[in-house]
């Protein structure tokens, strides 16, 4: 079976060599450098003890300087899954979300197609070349010149020229013999509306060659040189070559000055792109007319962990870094960042290098602020909250940008991040922050830990040593119980622990109350992680046990399923009773919530008893006074087959007087509110 011109580009650009390897060997932490795509471990081909297998993760290619195996994530696919060329295809496209192509018999003649238009752009660039170093090119020579373009640049760029008049390109080429049907698909000419022969796209306009990450000729921009041109940059249409939402300017030039250690730098233009590379920044690319992609993200993320976007120091460049972070927040996870850099105002990177050298704008670079600095400053710039509903509105559009954010360690920091920035804006203090804090929360905790919880790191499949935090039943000598002492906050804790050993014994319900999950501000980072683990396998929920296993470790897991207070939760005890468990779930969110309540209520209420309130303390103390039975409210048991415990779970009714017993030691004390 043929493959359709560019479908292993495509391929290689979706997929990583590094996720490739990485299923089949152990990374030497020591000698690998992820970030910039340099990867060492012990060769998965033969034998050995030391890391003498290399990836290259941004060029795409392994070699073992020990058997001297070689190849990309295709060939290693093969090898390693003993499978052939085409099944490696299958396995990786199935891997990246690309449908494999239906059979086509046509497919080696679009291949050959391609390479026949390749060869006609390659004729296009050079003609260019030689027309800008004609009589005809006079002005535009002098443009390239005061833009500070010698011609050892213009040789790099292969920039050219495109002389005036309707059809210098055409004539040319079709008079070596290119047909002009191939001039019209390569997008370099143009079929005439008034039945005359096709015209040149391109007129009296310096010329850019835009070639793939392969170093293909595809594309074209083109400056106009007539201040009155309608389009003063003008790219080629999209053809059978080329795709302007999946390119980048510069690409190949830029992915190995990066792979030298160089920042990934995002302009505008060409032109800033050039001046950049002149400058020393080589690597430097530009989106291609348009708006920043999702492809084109996905690309520079391919290059580069954290690219740094350079705009324009001006409203107009605001506005594009606006937009790139409405794209680019759904797309975030650990390692795939951006960085802004704006220049002064009115200025672009061209313009900074030719008034004030290299060094000031390598001085912008390293002031680059993350992402979450801009989406601060797009929130509130210009804008006063001097009032309570200012303030909600401005904590409802936070939220809801950070709920973009799938990775649920990466929004936890962001959510921690502008937590801090509104307790500066609104002058409180962490002590301050409201019980609720707007729904900031919902991030990736690490291990458990709490409060005396287990440290350290466990090898997937084989859990830390470390002793889950769960509570202990009380000692026949203890004064108080774990409740009795910790108050409301125990009481939290325990439904909170419910809660989520429901959903890990039932994770398919996870994606029911995922929006309940995430609002929840857990004071233990501990029970945190666990929450994301559900949250992150909400789709996959058949991984919830081994990631919870990798991450908190078998032993922990059942030392938390087997504490007395879940123990006698039934859905728990009951494999497969999504109802129950759904039911208990429900319930105990409810009780929470009420909690939640009555603890705010309560706040206010000793707010105002501390300023001596008359009319105001008697309510707000009546509202806590109901707020807090309404906790402690029972279901008819009339109603349903099983019963509510006083810590909030479902309970078989054969089972509430053993169960009273177990914890009556640890009921609060009704009267102390």
């Amino acid at each position: 079976m043929s493959l359709p011109p560019g479908f292993l580009d495509e391929l290689r650009n979706r997929i990583s060599l590094s996720d490739v390897v990485g299923r089949k060997v152990m990374w030497d932490k020591r000698k690998s450098q992820p970030g910039k795509g340099d990867l060492w471990a012990p060769c998965p081909f033969h034998h050995e003890k030391t890391a003498s297998f290399h990836v290259d993760d941004r060029k795409g290619f392994y070699y073992c300087f020990g058997c001297h195996e070689k190849g990309d994530a295709i060939s290693f696919t093969q090898k390693l899954d003993n499978v052939s060329f085409m099944e490696a295809i299958e396995l990786l496209a199935t891997e990246a979300g690309m449908e494999m192509p239906a059979k086509d018999p046509r497919a080696q003649e679009k291949l050959d197609r391609r390479t026949v238009l390749g060869e006609v752009m390659e004729q296009a660039v050079q003609f260019f070349r030689f027309s800008l170093k004609q009589q005809v090119a006079t002005d535009a020579r002098a443009y390239l010149a005061k833009r500070g373009l010698d011609q050892a640049a213009l040789d790099r760029f292969e920039i050219g020229f495109a002389p005036p008049g309707w059809d210098n390109l055409r004539l040319a080429l079709t008079g070596k013999g290119v047909p002009i049907d191939h001039l019209v698909a390569c997008g370099l000419s143009k079929k005439s509306d008034k039945g005359k022969e096709p015209y040149d796209v391109f007129r009296n306009r310096i010329m850019f060659p835009i070639r793939d990450a392969r170093g293909r000729a595809i594309a074209f921009g083109g400056r106009a040189m007539d201040p009155d041109d309608n389009a003063k940059y003008l790219n080629s249409p999209e053809t059978e070559l080329f795709d302007k939402s999946r390119n980048l300017y510069n690409l190949r030039p830029a992915r190995e000055a990066s792979g030298r250690g160089q920042p990934l730098i995002v302009a505008e233009g060409y032109m800033d792109v050039i001046a950049l590379s002149e400058a020393g920044f080589a690597a430097s690319v530009a989106p291609l007319g348009t708006a920043v992609t999702e492809n084109q993200l996905n690309l520079m993320w391919r290059v580069s962990e954290e690219p740094v976007i350079a705009l324009d120091g001006d409203k107009a460049g605001l506005r594009a870094a606006f937009r790139v972070i409405d794209l680019a927040l759904p797309l975030l996870e650990a390692g795939k960042s951006l960085r802004f850099a704006l220049m002064p105002e009115g200025k672009d990177p061209d313009d900074l290098l030719r008034a004030q050298g290299p060094k000031a704008v390598q001085a912008v670079l390293d002031a680059a602020v993350p992402m979450v600095e801009l989406l601060w400053r797009h929130e509130t710039e210009g804008k006063t909250f001097d009032s309570p509903e200012r303030r909600a509105a401005l904590d409802k559009s936070l939220r809801e940008r950070i709920k973009l954010i799938k990775d649920p360690s990466l929004r936890q920091h962001y959510g921690e991040a502008i937590r801090e920035r509104l307790d500066q804006l609104y002058n409180r203090s962490a002590a301050q922050r409201p019980a609720f804090d707007g729904g900031f929360d919902g991030g990736f905790g690490g291990g458990f830990g709490g409060n005396g919880g287990f440290k350290g790191k466990g090898k997937r499949g084989q859990g830390p040593r470390r002793a889950w935090n769960a509570p202990q039943p009380p000692s026949p000598t203890a004064k108080a119980s774990l409740l009795a002492s910790g108050g409301d906050n125990a009481e939290q804790r325990l439904r909170e622990e419910v809660i989520l050993a429901t959903l890990y014994c039932h994770p398919a319900l996870t994606a029911e109350f995922d929006e309940q999950l995430e609002a929840i501000s857990f004071a233990d980072p501990d029970l945190a992680a666990l929450r994301d683990i559900l949250l992150r396998c909400q789709d996959r929920p058949d991984a919830v046990h081994e990631e919870a296993a990798y991450r908190i470790g078998p032993e922990s897991l059942e030392t938390l399923l087997a504490a007395r207070h879940i123990a006698v939760v039934p859905c728990i005890r009951t494999p497969g009773a999504l109802d129950m468990a759904r039911m208990t779930v429900a319930d105990e969110l409810g009780k929470l919530e009420a909690l939640r309540g009555w603890q705010a209520e309560l706040k206010e209420a000793v707010e105002d008893l501390e300023e001596l309130a008359d009319e105001a303390l008697t309510w707000r103390l009546g509202q806590a006074a109901r707020a807090k039975s309404d906790i402690g409210r029972r279901t008819d048991e009339s109603e349903m087959d099983f019963a509510i415990g006083p810590n909030g779970a479902l309970i078989d009714k054969d089972e509430r007087s053993a169960f009273d017993s177990l914890l009556s030691t640890i009921r609060f004390d009704k009267g102390r509110s």
